[in-house]
């Protein structure tokens, strides 16, 4: 009879969690939960780092699976199945399977490559409490990594464990001291490659461990070495940077942007600043960075005028595809064009998230993936734009796998309705392969990608929709270097520095170009727009009057459609 009577309460209890809708933000009640529930943290998971040399994948690599929960925003959930099943198995967590076959078909989607894990859950929200892919040894084991949610949500902090008993992946968990972490998933990114992004929301919620201490954890457990943390936005009430950054590869930078002085958008510029300031993407090479506009409400209002808070960047690669958060047409437009222009062969899909962005969160939210158990890993980074060098284009890239790789192939072309000519890449130390593009005429655009198969078989493309992706460039064999960037205007130093009074700011172009330069106070504020407009080929020079100022540390920056330069000025009197 008494196990009668505690079964009964936890069927009641696993059917009444299904009947919440929480935000993606913690509500009050919770607030004074929180103590109590961190003091139950139970683990099913290994408490200790894992062994070997560790790499958390980009979100724009191969995956096995797409994640949902199914509960609230059932519309926008089908949708997200409707796509992402072309693409990759869809593991939905449910409380029962036929309920949710039944509603999908009623939105006019039949499932076709779906999953179902029965397990209870609180809310939505599994970019936030679900596991995060790791693979041993680079690209050999894949494991799962589960932070404690911070959310007292016991049933959503659980789906990992669901997760991983499903699927068979072992699972790490950092639940148990000294590796006790809290943070949801929504205030990661990371390269591929051992740099990650967070905002201080992860300090803030772990007041017992210093950042070095995190950091250490990260690395153990994820094999983070560069944990960037920047400061918390002040209009955004979850602190989670997928809300206004997104990364695109393994060096571009895809990052909202307000109108001048509207929210979040001094507090954003300044962070992005400090990142471009102070750190390189893994190709040793300042971070590309891609602005997005991040739209008012229908009426116009921003997050600092009482509207909800919009995002483009809140979306998820699915292999071939990214789906995008929309929301009205005017926005919407222009948002999707940059992507597309962005990631050519990309099936770039808008879903419409009017419903749930009141809820603090959009598509990347309420998705997780869970990466290729066989990963082949190519990495490159791409010639853009126009490309001045005399002699054949030389393409590297780092190609590996766990069975080793057999194959690597360099595929381009000037007319892609041609079709693509074939070099085979050369093995070299460390897993680098090459080959090269022969010299080409001037203003030749060549289109290229590449591609390897492993000693076991597998076969993969970079980028991934290839042949419809692609790289692009413009041969100029007139000069003899290469510029991996387009970065064509250099902007020199600035002198005198420090300052106080007329300041020069020395431009070099290659060619006309049109840029924007701006200087920015300590805060990240800007402080003036110095020129705006087209340069001419050869040396430009701009000018401020320092004695206008006060006294401090400034940031010159200067802006151009292929790349962003910054340089520190110190102003003194």
């Amino acid at each position: 009879m008494m196990r009668y009577f505690l079964s009964s309460i936890a069927i009641l209890f696993f059917f009444s969690s299904f009947g919440q809708n929480l935000p993606n933000h913690m509500t009050d009640k919770e607030k004074s939960q929180m103590k109590s529930y961190l003091q139950n943290i139970t683990s099913k998971g290994n408490t200790t780092p894992p062994q070997g040399d560790l790499r958390t994948p980009g979100e724009w690599e191969e995956i096995d699976y797409l994640t949902i929960t199914w509960r609230s925003y059932k519309e926008i959930l089908s949708q997200i199945v409707k796509h992402a099943q072309k693409e990759a198995t869809v593991i939905i967590h449910c409380s029962d399977s036929n309920t949710v076959k039944t509603e999908l078909n009623n939105y006019g989607v039949t499932p076709t490559n779906v999953k179902y894990i029965q397990a209870p859950s609180n809310s939505i929200w599994i970019r936030d409490y679900g596991a995060q892919t790791v693979y041993k040894n680079a690209v050999d084991s894949l494991i799962l990594v589960d932070w404690i949610y911070n959310r007292p949500r016991p049933n959503d902090d659980a789906i990992p464990e669901h997760t991983a008993s499903a699927l068979n992946i072992p699972l790490y968990q950092t639940t148990k001291a000294p590796y006790e972490l809290i943070t949801p998933g929504g205030n990661f990114m990371t390269d591929g490659f051992g740099t990650a992004f967070s905002s201080n929301l992860i300090l803030d919620e772990n007041p017992s461990l210093t950042e070095s201490e995190i950091d250490s954890i990260m690395y153990k457990f994820m094999g983070i070495d560069t944990f960037i943390h920047m400061t918390n936005l002040p209009y955004d009430g979850i602190h989670h940077i997928d809300m206004h950054m997104k990364l695109l590869d393994e060096e571009t930078l895809l990052v909202g942007e307000y109108p001048q002085g509207t929210a979040d958008g001094p507090q954003i510029e300044a962070n992005l600043l400090y990142v471009l300031n102070h750190f390189n993407s893994k190709f040793n090479d300042p971070f590309e960075v891609i602005r997005i506009p991040m739209p008012p409400s229908p009426s116009g209002l921003y997050p600092d005028q009482g509207g909800y808070y919009r995002t483009y960047t809140n979306s998820v690669f699915v292999n071939n595809s990214l789906l995008v958060p929309t929301y009205y047409e005017e926005y919407d437009t222009t948002a999707l064009r940059i992507l597309r222009e962005n990631l050519p062969g990309y099936n770039v899909t808008g879903i419409n998230s009017s419903d749930i962005i009141p809820a603090s969160g959009a598509i990347h939210c309420i998705t997780k993936s869970i990466g290729s158990d066989n990963p082949l890993l190519i990495s490159h980074q791409p010639y853009n734009d126009t490309v001045s060098f005399q002699g054949a284009y030389n393409v590297e890239a780092t190609i590996r796998h766990r069975s080793g790789i057999g194959s690597a192939t360099l595929h381009f072309t000037s007319d892609t309705s041609a079709g693509y000519q074939t070099v085979s890449m050369s093995p070299g130390a460390s897993n680098q392969w090459e080959a090269q593009i022969p010299q080409q005429n001037n203003q030749t655009e060549i289109f290229y990608y590449l591609s390897a198969t492993s000693n076991s078989g597998k076969t993969i493309t970079r980028p991934l929709p290839a042949p419809d992706g692609y790289w692009s460039f413009i041969a100029d064999p007139s000069v003899g270097i290469i510029e991996h960037a387009a970065k064509h205007t250099q902007m020199d130093n600035v002198f005198p520095n420090p300052a106080s009074a007329i300041t020069a700011i020395p431009v070099n172009s290659k060619n006309p170009e049109k840029i924007s330069l701006y200087l920015f106070n300590s805060l990240g504020q800007q402080v003036k727009k110095i020129f705006e407009g087209k340069t001419k080929a050869g040396k430009n020079h701009y000018f401020i009057d320092a004695s206008k100022y006060p006294a401090g540390t400034y940031l010159i920056q200067m802006k151009s459609v292929s790349n962003t330069q910054t340089q520190k000025l110190i102003i003194g009197k």
